[in-house]
């Protein structure tokens, strides 16, 4: 998640293993997109036919509009320089962003990326998604967030387990199919989570497609889920990755 290491903050734990029985099956790729090398990925979500994406580093962060047969940037805001740009999410006509460290987020018009407000939290900010009645948010512990969408207040946590473990570094999260879909940082994992018991069902293994987009460099893990519900497409990208995958979704599978 981060531009560099935090060997502590890995739970290797997590990847299965030979006595796990979670399903274990590897991402079906359908298509793939030009993806910009320069986007250090940190949200990502399909709305009315274009992706939004959210770029992270100090002085470099963004959210963009990115048209997906292209990847041409349609428009973009900057964040706050001072800022690590972290996960987004739409809510009504408003995109919520996250920002890493700093403790606080913002709120922006969809329409126009004008910033139209902020709110604070505690912990880190990593990642955001929704279903019908939440925002959902991960921090880097096995703790989700469930956040009332009008006052970004947490109304319940939930942990998220492996075969009674703990699985900690939840980055990009999409909500599809009444699961939640997780990267696990610094691997090629998608944790497929049960929100309402935050019990692991299964992983999606995003290995071949690291090789495939060969972005180079300790930071370029795959991150970015996006899910487009009405014609039923799961995208998948990575942090500096030169493609965007359409990979067929978990129940596809």
């Amino acid at each position: 998640m981060r531009a560099f290491g935090l060997f502590a903050l890995l739970w290797v734990a997590v990847a299965p293993a030979a006595a796990d029985p979670l399903p274990l099956e590897p991402a079906k790729v359908i298509a793939t997109f030009p993806h910009d090398t320069g986007a250090y990925t940190e949200g990502l979500f399909y709305r009315d036919g274009d992706l939004y994406e959210s770029t992270g580093m100090e002085g470099r962060s963004t959210i963009r509009q990115v048209e997906i047969k292209t990847g041409a940037v349609r428009r973009k805001v900057s964040i706050p320089p001072s800022d690590f740009g972290e996960g987004i999410v739409d809510s009504g006509d408003q995109i919520v962003s996250l920002t890493w460290q700093g403790g606080h987020g913002y709120r922006w018009t969809l329409g126009g990326f004008k910033r139209v407000g902020s709110f604070r939290y505690p912990g880190e900010g990593w990642a955001l998604t929704k279903d019908a009645h939440h925002i959902i948010m991960s921090d880097g512990t096995p703790m989700l967030r469930f956040l009332d969408p009008k006052t970004l207040r947490i109304v319940k946590r939930v942990k998220v387990t492996a075969d009674g473990n703990p699985v900690a570094n939840l980055n990009e999260l999409e909500y599809v199919d009444g699961e939640i879909l997780a990267n696990i940082w610094m691997t090629d994992l998608i944790a497929r989570i049960d929100p309402a018991s935050g019990h692991v069902i299964g992983w999606i293994d995003v290995s071949a497609l690291t090789k495939q987009a060969d972005a180079g460099g300790g930071d370029a893990v795959a991150n970015g889920i996006a899910w487009d519900a009405k014609q039923r497409r799961l995208f998948v990208t990575g942090k500096n990755w030169p493609l965007l995958f359409e990979i067929a979704p978990p129940h596809a599978r």
